[in-house]
């Protein structure tokens, strides 16, 4: 067993490397399907990485029932999942900023806002209007008439707010199943942790019921102009983050049920899923309001 002054070092794996041709055929993959090509070759790389989780956690798992990690490796998992987290608050900032910028900034600026010629020379008569549903040079050229107004965007009201409640409302109950779980309840635990995976697959489905209205019924696309991309992109990278949220959490349902892992005063791999979980939560609220609310 690992003791405090000790350090664990894991025996040579071949994960890693499994691991980096996964990802590359993630990112080929997707360019390939963006650009026309075949979606095969992304899935593969999914698959392939799906399965170097699979193995790699589960050797994590083995080596932490065993008693392997000492408390100098448990606190690099700490740091670990801090960062990682980090670097997901990185990444959505990045596309709230782009939505800044055009709104605040670019649109303004070509129409005509600034001194700024560039509007002028490229797209006479272009005036800043959002949402903008198609491009600048389609505005500027006849094509206004394209543009989608105000009744035709999504209602912030409607599922958007219903999708709202059930992320709150799972953030509550995972912090509830983290309590029971401190407490040694594990039935109550496992009610609770099973309430919250059920709202996160709830708001999947809302989410998927929106797009569709969206498509099928207010013409809303991933090419409906720079509102559509960005409405698209945010509402969609954060689907996929919610899809992730709730794999992890489901997994470690699972495990508490019919492994029965996890002690009061032993359980990051939960813990980690719920602070995933709550940070999914909270930028979540900040796409609600800045927008479903702000963005119309």
């Amino acid at each position: 067993m690992a003791t405090e002054s000790s350090y664990y070092v894991p025996e040579q794996s071949r994960l890693p490397i499994f691991a980096t041709i996964g990802m590359f055929l993630i990112a080929f993959g997707a360019a390939n399907w963006i650009n026309g090509g075949s979606a095969y070759i992304f899935f593969a790389g999914a698959l392939a990485m799906a399965t170097v989780l699979w193995f790699w956690f589960a050797a994590v798992i083995r080596e932490n029932m065993a008693g392997l990690n000492s408390d100098q490796l448990k606190r690099s998992y700490v740091w670990g999942m801090g960062w990682f987290i980090f670097s997901e608050v990185m990444f959505f900032a990045a596309f709230f900023g782009a939505l800044y910028y055009i709104r605040t900034f670019a649109l303004p600026w070509l129409g005509g806002e600034g001194d700024r010629g560039s509007s002028n020379m490229l797209w006479q008569g272009f005036e800043n209007n959002w949402p903008l549903m198609v491009t600048p040079d389609a505005a500027a050229h006849g094509d206004a008439a394209k543009i989608v107004g105000p009744k035709d965007i999504i209602d912030p009201w409607h599922l958007p707010l219903l999708n709202t409640v059930l992320l709150l409302a799972s953030s509550f109950t995972v912090h509830v199943a983290h309590v029971y779980l401190k407490k040694n309840k594990r039935n109550a635990f496992n009610l609770w942790l099973t309430a919250t995976v059920a709202l996160g697959f709830a708001f999947l489905y809302f989410q998927a019921v929106e797009y569709y209205e969206a498509y099928q019924h207010l013409g809303l696309t991933l090419e409906s102009g720079i509102y559509g991309t960005t409405f698209f992109m945010l509402t969609g990278f954060h689907g996929a983050h919610v899809t992730l949220g709730t794999i992890m959490l489901l997994i470690m349902l699972l495990r508490s049920v019919i492994a029965h892992h996890f002690k009061p005063n032993d359980h990051f791999g939960f813990e980690a899923a719920s602070w995933y979980w709550h940070f999914v939560d909270v930028v979540w609220v900040a796409l609600f309001i800045f927008v479903y609310v702000l963005g119309g």
